[in-house]
């Protein structure tokens, strides 16, 4: 069995300093764990990447492609379906891989994980080949605390696990970042009252009755089912690295496997069977 986290968001959200984050930390707890960087469009990296999309195809190749003319979002998309054309060369890289425990750094355009099926099919595949998935949907902190933003991205991170029907974790990252006053009013986000927020930022003296029935709805169905919670994430604390990093292990059940195997001890002889005296 193998491991990996598929680490999303949009773009400038901190997925790759999330990977790097990932790697010094499980480096302390002499566990080694390796990314492998799907997005085409990176520029650069402050963490050792063991495979890249970009040996395969990059954003250039489509843009500036005279048949093509793909902008950003086009190129991306058109990268990102090469990709599921020839998976074989993921394969090959995973093949190289000894550890079972595999970081994906993928793109940033959310059109990916909302109605392109290039993600999903990314999904199945892995799991075709033994891996077990877990989600990491990192939304930048300064983006989620003002109650219509904050809205937003939770809607976006409920889409794509929606989407992609893995065992999902959201990350409110960055946090390092906030101000100390908006530290203090973090916490009405983290464990949010839907009702409230929609409440707050769509009044009916500021718009009347047209959006109420559609608000309540929202707020119900998140509030209700208790879809959509954010972990905050301090990369300058070490605990906070490693609260998420167990919330993911747990989602994956990584290491149960290891204790099960370690519950009993190999030298130990299997008990004799009883007779149980019938013929």
């Amino acid at each position: 069995m193998r491991y990996g986290q598929l680490v999303m968001g949009p773009a400038g959200c901190g997925k790759s300093t999330y990977c790097s984050n990932m790697v010094k930390h499980c480096e302390v707890l002499k566990r080694t764990v390796q990314v492998i960087n799907l997005d085409p469009a990176a520029e650069h990296f402050d963490y050792p990447v063991f495979a890249d999309i970009r040996e395969l195809i990059h954003i250039d190749d489509a843009m500036e492609d005279d048949a093509l003319h793909f902008g950003p979002n086009g190129g991306l998309i058109f990268c990102m379906e090469y990709l599921m054309q020839n998976l074989d060369w993921l394969e090959e890289q995973l093949d190289e891989i000894e550890d079972d425990y595999i970081l994906f750094d993928l793109p940033g355009q959310i059109e990916l994980y909302t109605h392109i099926p290039a993600m999903r099919q990314l999904v199945e595949r892995l799991q075709q080949w033994n891996f077990r998935l877990c989600g990491v949907f990192l939304l930048d902190a300064q983006f989620l605390i003002e109650p219509s933003k904050f809205v937003s991205g939770m809607m976006t991170a409920l889409s794509a696990m929606v989407s992609l029907e893995v065992p999902h974790v959201n990350v409110m990252s960055k946090l390092d970042l906030l101000s100390k006053k908006d530290k203090k009013g973090l916490e009405r986000y983290l464990d949010p009252d839907l009702h409230s927020l929609l409440g707050e930022e769509f009044d009916d003296a500021k718009f009347g009755h047209r959006f109420k029935a559609l608000n309540h709805a929202l707020a119900s169905m998140v509030d209700d089912y208790g879809l959509v919670r954010f972990l905050p994430l301090d990369p300058t604390d070490e605990d906070s690295v490693n609260d998420v990093l167990a919330q993911v292990d747990t989602a994956i059940q990584y290491g149960e496997d290891m204790e099960h195997r370690e519950q009993r001890d190999p030298e130990e002889p299997d008990e004799p069977e009883m007779d149980s005296g019938i013929d």
